[in-house]
């Protein structure tokens, strides 16, 4: 499935256990474009106790991420869809807190999903950052082999780097992007975003997502980096976000809370042998 070009491995973990002690292995393995099925991530779903569902996201470098805003929206295609529900608001327990969301269906199927992703983190600890610098982290000027960048931060249960551009077409993203990420102000690594704002309520934005690379589209991103423009006073907090993949619709509401409406396609379903190894050098 892919939301906006982000493509994800879903597959039905309470169906088809799978052993956690090899879950890290499973996600390099089938994400990998040459040697498995190719994504930017795999997500399981599993029951909750608490919620409606669970979900667990790994990235294609085997590390759990807590919570992807694309892959939620394929999430909630995938189990209504397939009548694990039949409902069109149910609850998903993440690692970054329960998300609420409703479904919007066409011909008996999901055609898009709008997301409650709870409140944005602006607090420079919680993000986290490194160091006693100020709070919120508003523009704050970093300085990486000789380049500096004016970074604004936010957690939206994941960390997010936030840079304005002129020209975003323009950034050198492979080569910029992994030096933003590692840099130790990011204790947990980061996702990095690029973000040429166009009028109060358009921006377009290019992203280098943590432990996945350079994707066409990141939801959480696209929230933060509304946000990140709200707080900068760059546009209002009803914006329309273009990513490579497609558009995002994102809403910094009255309540706090930031509310994402994109679509969610299927694009093939089939099976795969779990028993070889990648190979060590790839």
């Amino acid at each position: 499935m892919h939301g906006i070009g982000n493509d994800f491995i879903l597959i039905d973990a309470d169906a088809e256990p799978l052993p956690e002690d090899r879950l890290s292995e499973i996600s390099r393995r089938l994400c990998h474009r040459k040697f498995g099925i190719g994504g930017d991530g795999l997500i399981l779903v599993l029951k909750s106790s608490a919620s409606d569902f669970r979900m667990r996201m790994f990235n294609p470098d085997g590390s759990e991420a807590e919570m992807c805003g694309n892959g939620i929206r394929c999430f909630a295609k995938f189990v209504y869809d397939r009548g694990l529900t039949d409902s069109e608001q149910i609850t998903v327990a993440t690692l970054a807190g329960e998300m609420k969301l409703d479904l919007r269906i066409e011909d008996r199927r999901v055609g898009s999903v709008r997301v409650d992703m709870g409140q944005p983190v602006l607090d420079r600890q919680k993000i986290p950052l490194s160091g006693n610098g100020r709070s919120p982290v508003i523009g704050e000027e970093v300085s990486i082999e000789g380049e500096t960048y004016a970074i604004t931060a936010v957690s939206m249960g994941n960390p997010h780097a936030v840079v304005f551009t002129d020209d975003v077409s323009g950034v050198r993203l492979e080569q910029v992007g992994p030096k933003i990420e590692h840099f130790p102000l990011f204790p947990a690594r980061t996702n990095v975003h690029f973000v040429e704002v166009h009028s109060s309520d358009e921006l377009t934005m290019r992203t280098w997502e943590r432990g996945a690379g350079a994707t066409l589209a990141c939801g959480t991103g696209a929230c933060a980096s509304v946000v990140a423009s709200a707080i900068n006073g760059r546009t209002g907090r009803r914006v329309t976000a273009h990513l490579p993949g497609g558009d995002l619709q994102i809403e910094w509401a009255e309540d706090d809370h930031v509310y994402m409406t994109g679509p969610a396609t299927e694009v093939f379903e089939g099976e795969i042998e779990l028993g070889l190894r990648i190979p060590s050098a790839v």
